[in-house]
């Protein structure tokens, strides 16, 4: 577990480095779970647990927490795609927390991490009824790999990508 100051973070905020293992990371697992498992009718925490906890670790995987008066308030992971792409998981902001732009700090700390270990492209998926998801990664640059014209319920999970050039 790394504390790292905040580069441009609000007073009282830090981004902690971590692992699935940690205790801190529970409630956001748990309530990202449960949002999941809201949305779409069906046990969302088994899905999430298919993927071992050192794929989120390093050398090619990190999970972020952003920290505020000692809890999570927002964070997310990335994990190894393929030799230059990294797969973003698990955004994830608490629900007292939300429509503060935590999330898009969030994928902007990710995409700074994965750059800074060598990766040239970020690959994401979401759920097709993640509204808020889809227009936070399209805001974010994120180019869609589906037609945006489209049914989302029609497609599944929706990918998007990014080339990461410049974001170190």
């Amino acid at each position: 577990m790394t504390t790292v100051p905040p580069a441009a973070e609000p007073p009282g905020t830090t981004w902690l480095r971590t692992v699935v293992s940690d205790p801190l990371v529970a409630p956001m697992l748990r309530q990202l779970g449960d949002e999941y498992s809201a949305r779409y009718g069906k046990d969302a925490h088994a899905e999430m647990a298919r993927y071992p906890g050192a794929e989120f670790e390093p050398p090619d995987g990190a999970l972020l927490l952003l920290m505020e008066a000692g809890a999570g308030v927002a964070g997310g992971a990335f994990r190894r795609h393929d030799a230059t792409t990294a797969e973003l998981k698990r955004i994830w902001t608490h629900p007292a927390h939300r429509r503060r732009g935590l999330a898009r700090r969030v994928v902007a700390e990710l995409e700074r991490e994965a750059a800074a270990r060598g990766y040239r492209r970020v690959f994401l998926t979401t759920g097709p009824r993640q509204p808020e998801a889809r227009a936070l990664y399209l805001a974010a640059g994120y180019r869609p790999l589906f037609d945006l014209a489209a049914d989302p319920e029609s497609i599944g999970p929706l990918p998007f990508t990014k080339d990461l050039a410049g974001t170190g």
